[in-house]
């Protein structure tokens, strides 16, 4: 049995979902970030870097997302989560959830988690203040140079999708508009319409 441990909000919501496309059994666990759980000792030994998503297997814990939203697709091959069969294509889309990871993820949070990258309160602001540009500057990149449509990777659905949503529900709270991107805002409407969706949803909030 697979065990997630994820967040609500939080970008484990890409994992959350995938695990309810894959058709996988899976056990979802609630880590509550609010009050530091992800902190204890006990979730420590699960996850040492004190973060979510964290994957338990029965080979191993997996962490960081790009990696577990590729193992789902690749042991769950008939839900078509990932173009297994083309190591190029495998590669684009790779390239695109590590572009989320390292760039998009990390400009949302110098507007949360500035004290990573400094002490000086100054600085802190000066970070926060660069968000919407740095947001709007990547979700720019996507709409016109990586968003093949109607999903992420073209006519396929895949494990890029879920990822793309969870940044796009973060743009609002970054100062950016979600409208000034048709191709990205369209793309979101139609992941709320998909029944793994809203069951992930439905478990964030149960």
């Amino acid at each position: 049995m697979l065990t997630l441990y994820f967040a609500p909000g939080t970008c484990s919501r890409a994992s959350l979902i995938a695990l309810e496309e894959s058709g996988l059994p899976f056990e979802a666990k609630r880590v509550d970030t609010a009050n530091g759980e992800q902190r204890s000792e006990a979730y420590l030994k699960i996850n040492p870097k004190g973060r979510v998503p964290a994957l338990a297997t029965e080979k191993g814990v997996l962490t960081e997302t790009p990696a577990i939203l590729a193992y789902i697709a690749a042991i769950a091959p008939a839900a078509g989560l990932a173009p297994l069969d083309d190591p190029f294509e495998f590669a684009r889309l790779q390239a695109f959830n590590n572009y989320i990871c390292s760039t998009v993820h990390v400009n949302h949070a110098h507007g949360r988690r500035a004290s990573r990258w400094a002490d000086d309160a100054a600085a802190h602001e000066a970070m926060k203040a660069k968000v919407p540009q740095t947001m709007a500057e990547s979700f720019a990149l996507i709409e016109d140079g990586m968003f093949a449509g109607p999903w992420v990777m073209g006519e396929r659905y895949s494990i890029a999708d879920p990822y793309l949503f969870v940044m796009t529900g973060w743009l609002p709270s970054d100062d950016v508009d979600p409208a000034r991107f048709p191709k990205v805002a369209e793309h979101y409407a139609r992941m709320l319409n998909r029944p793994a969706v809203q069951r992930a949803l439905a478990r964030e909030k149960a």
